[in-house]
């Protein structure tokens, strides 16, 4: 066992280091799907898989983390915690449920501090059949000029703006508006991509080689920059259907949250990543939530991902200003203090404990 805070890590590149050390430690199968682009430092980037247990298991639970890229400094903590925590891990074992770690879906954003991948597409909104037409999001169409400014700072002009559309609209309108997706805006804030993304496609091939022999599948995918600091809200991550959500409740407790039905502080979104279970896994009983935990205010995260977006559409723009946006976009993801750590991993630990009960018909719920 590692204490808490060891588990997490300064960097993309120190991350990788010790999920792979934990993970071989743990006596893991380890596989590595290296990116095409260097990390920010020079460093191999890759989404570094490590299966835990029987892979002919009927039972598998997947641990994801970093599909959004500067997310993955609180999964990946997580991760290495659980690696290395023999307990948890005797546990599934006995059950009779492999663990299936995905460290750092999107690792050219974990590495580069961004929340989207290389090619600047938001993966929790790329899952899409590309053949047939995308969603129009009309409410980001509305508002895209004010998003990413020609200036950053904002200036006066700008901020009131988006205040007065606030104040008539409301904040929820706002978020969903940003938030839900959008294919339209390149340059702009949660773009959904013309075509596969290079994580969408190895996601999906990771499902073809572990997840086709299981019966039952369930899925956490570790998320933050959502609600009240340090609160895990746990979100039912399957498609619309009651028995599903039912299944979700039963596992992880009637405070799960859903995007359907307004009760999660997510917006609705189109192109997300847990939908490729179905077409790649279609012998499976699927069963996943996504864990979001908060970090600052919504109104920060929307800005600091303002200004990261403004800063990749302005190359030219040098120091400090590049680091203090990069720092900002950290924090919001982020939340570096043992005590925040401590309450994510507490959460993160429940939450992968029910998967497996629910996994192996013991419903623990909460």
């Amino acid at each position: 066992m590692v204490p808490i805070p060891q588990a997490f890590s300064a960097s993309y590149a120190q991350a990788r280091v010790k999920f792979l050390e934990a993970a071989a430690s743990a006596g893991t199968q380890i596989e590595s799907h290296r990116h095409p682009l260097p990390g920010r430092d020079g460093e191999v980037l890759a989404l570094d898989v490590a299966l835990d247990g029987d892979a002919q298991s009927e039972r598998l639970l997947i641990v994801s983390s970093a599909c959004h890229g500067v997310e993955g400094f609180c999964g990946s903590g997580v991760q290495v915690f659980a690696l290395h925590d023999a307990d948890w891990r005797q546990q599934a074992r006995d059950a009779g449920v492999a663990v299936l770690y995905l460290h750092a879906l999107n690792p050219y954003g974990f590495s580069h501090l961004r929340r989207v991948t290389h090619e600047g597409v938001d993966l929790n909104r790329n899952f899409h059949d590309f053949s047939r037409p995308l969603p129009r999001n009309t409410g980001y169409d509305e508002i895209a000029h004010l998003l990413v400014p020609a200036n950053w700072p904002p200036d006066a002009e700008n901020q009131a703006a988006i205040m007065r559309f606030i104040g008539e609209r409301g904040m929820g309108v706002w978020q969903t508006a940003i938030t839900a997706g959008q294919h339209n805006h390149p340059e702009g804030l949660f773009y959904g991509g013309h075509n596969p993304t290079w994580s969408q496609v190895t996601v999906r091939q990771v499902l073809r080689d572990h997840a086709r022999r299981c019966q039952r599948l369930g899925w956490i995918d570790l998320h933050t920059g959502l609600g009240p600091s340090g609160l895990g809200e746990r979100i039912f991550a399957c498609r619309d259907d009651a028995a599903a959500l039912a299944r979700v409740r039963g596992w992880w407790g009637q405070q799960v949250t859903s995007i359907y039905d307004g009760s999660s502080t997510s917006a609705l979104l189109t192109g997300m990543m847990w939908m490729a279970v179905y077409e790649e896994c279609p012998q499976a009983e699927y069963t996943g939530i996504a864990l979001e935990y908060g970090t600052v205010p919504i109104t920060e995260v929307l800005d600091a991902l303002r200004g990261d977006q403004w800063l990749e559409n302005h190359p030219e723009v040098g120091e400090p200003q590049r680091s203090q946006i990069k720092r900002r976009i950290r924090d919001a993801f982020y939340t570096d203090t043992d005590a925040w750590k401590l309450r994510i991993v507490e959460q993160g630990h429940e939450a992968a404990l029910q998967g497996v009960a629910g996994l192996a018909g013991r419903v623990m719920g909460g």
